[in-house]
């Protein structure tokens, strides 16, 4: 008889268990607002990118597929020469091979690629997990806008 005391712990426990409410949330029905750092989804502010491609040589998964082009921009003083700028051609992540790590958003130096809190993005088929620049740029919308800098923190560095 050594397992009873054991055993009328144990049902102490689900008894008491089973008085408390319930705390699940019904999420079809019921949706909680994600956390301001939530991870869901990575954002594309297309105009900051320069397709210098150190997100996809840095993603571990290479799930990020870049092309550009490059074209004449106008000088950037009065009388200097024409400049060649990169612009982005293609942008796509392949959210089926994604594993979140967010390695392509820290390293990115020209804050192109954000976290979005959407999380819910599900498809039908595995082929429409890969996402372009266009579906990429519509979660921005959904990027918190960042927190002020600390006293004595610099702008521009991460």
């Amino acid at each position: 008889m050594p397992q009873l005391p054991g055993l009328v712990k144990g049902l102490g426990v689900t008894l008491r268990t089973m008085l408390r409410p319930a705390v699940t949330t019904q999420y079809p029905h019921v949706k909680e607002a994600p956390t301001s750092r939530a991870r869901g989804v990575i954002a594309l502010k297309e105009e900051n990118c320069t397709v210098c491609m150190l997100c996809a040589r840095q993603c571990p998964d290479w799930c990020i597929y870049i092309e550009g082009y490059k074209t004449k921009a106008p000088p950037r003083r009065p009388g200097g020469k024409p400049r060649t700028v990169q612009l982005l051609d293609r942008f796509d992540i392949d959210y089926s091979l994604c594993m979140y790590c967010g390695i392509c958003v820290e390293v990115c130096p020209f804050d192109a690629l954000f976290w979005s809190p959407e999380h819910e993005y599900s498809e039908p088929r595995i082929a429409d997990l890969l996402h372009d620049k266009d579906r990429l740029g519509e979660w921005m919308q959904g990027v918190p806008t960042p927190e002020p800098l600390e006293a004595g923190a610099v702008a521009g560095k991460k």
